[in-house]
């Protein structure tokens, strides 16, 4: 019996033929909307959580707050200094303290200028040791900065492929940075690309050379600390902060700097994914909202055209419960069909914007192709094809035999 609701159905939406793919048309959108947005989601949040996957979970860091936009510490009415160390150092259970400088200058090479981050390498060779491990370091081209490379630099991997510039960026090569002043740096290594597409465009040089460059003197933009304990991240955080507020007499909630661990930078970010996974998954639902409505509406019309045809099957015995379980089928199989449509249609559209994006940012952004989605994105289409051809289904099913048969 059920095979034959099913036959009688297709054989329906195919005699109705454009009028069936205008009314399916409607579910694709909506079903492609909702398989793309929330693949390309997913794909955004693995992406974004891969730039913090380098990140060490024995290593917080404190920066002042800034005022505006640029990088750490750059827009901050008071820097961080000697000072803030000598309180940081003075906190149990602290391993090493760093001090970074990060950066805003112009880089001349082939005669030809650009702006860019620079960054600092300590001179301390187990800072820079802690450095490399956190952000996984490695050299692609020549060799990496060490204590003591005095005028030189090193540059992230998009350097190497850079068509900016007019010629290739190679080792040996010199450039030069301008900063407070203008001085020529030799490369002495070009690093392998890394997760971080922030990395992958910094100019590297030692900490006395970038002192140097942009005229710092007793101004630190943020300060790493490795922890001993693992475990104990969070008590040193909270001491650290604790210490640093009392040293410049601020209140509870009112610091002029913050302290941040790994956990509560991942968590930040995912509280910002959560709620973009939550827009997208709006923005969808009403594209699949139309589309229901668009059913419906399919299914009215079907209802008057077929007046006739209800009563002759009613004539010969269709009972209420066949009728209404013909229209069911019917409206929930152009939502099925609108759904696989849609879906491979969506992951197509997905596929072909990752591979784009990771041409265009250089870094992994990759849709992984989910099946519980697809198929469940599938199964809702039919369930809101179904759900869409109730009433019209009911007024079919409550036609009154001779009302049917008059047309």
């Amino acid at each position: 019996m059920i095979s034959d609701y099913f036959k009688l159905s297709l054989g329906n939406i195919k005699h109705k033929g454009l009028r069936s793919w205008l009314t399916i048309l409607g579910v694709v959108v909506g079903i492609a909307a909702v398989v793309a947005l929330i693949s390309l989601g997913n794909a955004l949040q693995a992406a974004v959580l891969g730039q913090f996957g380098s990140l060490s979970v024995d290593t917080l860091t404190i920066q002042n707050k800034g005022t505006g936009f640029g990088p750490p510490g750059s827009t901050v009415v008071e820097k961080l200094n000697e000072h803030d160390i000598k309180v940081i150092e003075s906190v149990s259970g602290i391993d090493i303290v760093i001090p970074r400088l990060i950066r805003v200058g112009s880089l001349e090479y082939n005669e030809v200028s650009g702006f860019g981050y620079a960054g600092d390498i300590p001179n301390n060779q187990e800072a820079i040791d802690i450095i490399y491990d956190s952000f996984d370091l490695e050299a692609e081209e020549g060799r990496m900065l060490r204590v003591g490379d005095t005028g030189k630099v090193m540059l992230g991997n998009d350097f190497l492929n850079s068509n900016d510039f007019g010629k290739d960026f190679r080792v040996g090569k010199k450039i030069k940075l301008k900063g407070k002043i203008e001085k020529e740096y030799e490369i002495v290594g070009i690093l392998e690309r890394g997760s971080s597409f922030t990395l992958n465009s910094v100019v590297f040089l030692m900490n006395d050379d970038m002192e140097e460059l942009f005229g710092i003197d007793d101004e630190i933009d943020l300060i790493v600390v490795r922890v001993r304990d693992k475990d104990k991240i969070e008590d040193v955080a909270n001491e650290i902060e604790r210490k640093l507020r009392n040293d410049r007499n601020e209140k509870v909630g009112e610091e002029s700097f913050s302290v941040e661990t790994p956990l509560q930078a991942l968590g930040a970010v995912n509280t910002v994914l959560g709620i973009i996974n939550i827009i997208i998954i709006g923005i969808a639902a009403i594209s699949l909202f139309v589309g229901g409505i668009g059913i419906a509406n399919t299914m009215y019309t079907s209802v008057l055209e077929r007046r006739k045809e209800i009563g002759v099957m009613k004539a010969v015995g269709a009972k209420n419960k066949d009728i209404l379980m013909l229209f069911l089928i019917e409206s929930g199989l152009l939502g099925l069909v609108g759904g696989i449509v849609g879906a491979l249609l969506g992951l197509g559209a997905a596929l072909f914007v990752s591979g784009a994006a990771t041409s265009a940012l250089g870094v992994p952004f990759e849709v992984v192709i989910s099946y519980p989605l697809i198929f469940g994105a599938i199964a809702f289409s039919f369930l809101v094809g179904m759900i869409s051809g109730v009433l019209p289904a009911m007024q079919a099913s409550k036609l009154n035999v001779v009302d049917a048969l008059r047309g």
